[in-house]
């Protein structure tokens, strides 16, 4: 009986004890919640202690929060076209300005040429044909005179070496003569940009021409988009530019012609040529401004777009789920913008033209099968093409460039004639004696 009790008196006091240390761990008439200050953020009750600082933020994240942190995207200027349109606008005006000034001038030069000559053209003003026969008579009595004077300068020289070198001239001289007036027009452009291509094979100057004879959407410079029609690096480009410009040229030419003819005696032209270089130029400043629009507002935000998901891939540590190829292929670096040169715009708009103002002509193909096509055909070909390429992101041409050119020889085909008439009575009612 006493060891019964004393063993029930010791049960007892483990008890009490036992229920005295869980009343200090747990009381129930407070909990942990209620012992924390007012300042503290409430949490839940069975909050665990890694929730419960995660909720407070680092002094690194508090400094992030304070500042506001620039996008990728923000980082890189965005490339303006202002400037650029104004330029063209602008040259294209000054373009048009010069071309119908030296127009009235060679006009009231040959009328004069002609009156002083016969008094029948005191009755009436000389036709747009009698002032052009007189210009080509004028030319051919130039070009004998410089073959007569190559005779006398080569007096000394063996005869067989004399004979040779005035053959040559004659003939050169025969077909220049024979040439329509387009055509001799574009040739002298085939000669600038020949000399153009002459200067960029000097080493030495190559940073320069670079810089101001080739148009970098993100350069910001607008006089690029005239100098860089002039400029060829390739052989292989000038002489398919120069063979393009001579031929479509010509009959572009021809074209401006046929459309003053209709105006009859109310404006007579003694010369197309300057009607000719002033289309020529705004093309090339269009089409280069077609390219520029579509490299700053298509081209360079697709860049901008690329770089950044580039970085966010090889930054992101999913990209070690993905295989070898496609993180190769998603993190590759996107192509760059590049600079354009040429004289393909222009063409382009001078071979639009051509194709529209004469639909029955054919052209001959310079590749194999070397057939002939219509020219509407080889048009419409070389604007699919450049669509394609557009779509296909092909870089070997500047397709935006020549989809402006041929857009620009399109509109002017249906309004530049009367544009061109506009321009002209505009400037003859300024420039008449009685204003």
């Amino acid at each position: 009986m006493h060891a019964l009790g004393s063993n029930m008196f010791r049960t007892i006091n483990i008890l009490k004890t036992s229920l005295y240390f869980r009343s200090c761990i747990h009381p129930s008439s407070r909990s942990f919640v209620h012992s924390l200050p007012r300042s503290f953020p409430r949490i839940g009750r069975f909050t665990s202690e890694k929730s419960f600082q995660s909720t407070l933020p680092t002094f690194r994240d508090q400094v992030a929060r304070s500042i506001e942190v620039e996008s990728f995207s923000s980082r890189f200027p965005r490339p303006t076209i202002r400037n650029q349109v104004l330029f063209f606008v602008g040259g294209s005006l000054l373009a048009y300005s010069i071309a119908v000034n030296q127009t009235e001038i060679d006009t009231e030069h040959w009328s004069k040429q002609l009156v002083s000559v016969s008094h029948r053209w005191t009755l009436r003003p000389p036709t747009t044909e009698e002032m052009r026969k007189a210009h080509y008579l004028e030319l051919g009595k130039y070009l004998q005179t410089q073959v007569n004077q190559l005779k006398d300068t080569l007096a000394e020289w063996p005869l067989a070496l004399r004979n040779l070198i005035l053959s040559v001239y004659v003939q050169a001289a025969q077909s220049y003569l024979d040439a329509p007036e387009g055509r001799r027009l574009c040739w002298l452009i085939c000669g600038v940009n020949t000399a153009v291509y002459l200067v960029w094979k000097i080493p030495r100057l190559a940073p320069f021409m670079t810089r101001s004879f080739t148009h970098h959407p993100l350069s910001g410079r607008s006089y690029t988009l005239l100098t860089s029609m002039f400029s060829h690096k390739s052989f292989i480009h000038l002489l398919a530019n120069s063979m393009a410009l001579a031929s479509f040229g010509s009959a572009a030419t021809h074209y401006f012609t046929l459309e003053q003819l209709k105006n009859g005696e109310h404006q007579q032209e003694a010369t197309a040529k300057w009607h000719f270089l002033a289309f020529f130029i705004s093309a090339g400043l269009f089409s280069g401004l077609v390219s520029h629009v579509a490299a700053c507002k298509v081209l360079f935000p697709r860049l901008v777009n690329q770089y950044t998901a580039s970085a966010v891939i090889k930054n992101s540590p999913a990209a070690a789920a993905i295989s070898s190829t496609a993180v190769k292929t998603a993190t590759a670096a996107p192509r760059e913008i590049l600079p354009s040169l040429g004289a393909s715009g222009a063409i382009y708009a001078a071979v639009t033209v051509s194709a529209l103002a004469f639909p029955d002509a054919q052209v001959s193909l310079i590749f194999p099968p070397f057939v002939s096509i219509p020219i509407q055909a080889g048009v419409g070909g070389l604007v699919m093409l450049d669509m394609i390429g557009i779509i296909r992101s092909w870089r070997m041409f500047d397709h935006y460039a020549h989809l402006g050119g041929a857009t620009f020889g399109a509109m002017y085909y249906m309004y530049g004639p009367r544009w061109w008439a506009f321009v002209r009575s505009e400037y003859q009612q300024i420039h008449s004696p009685t204003s």
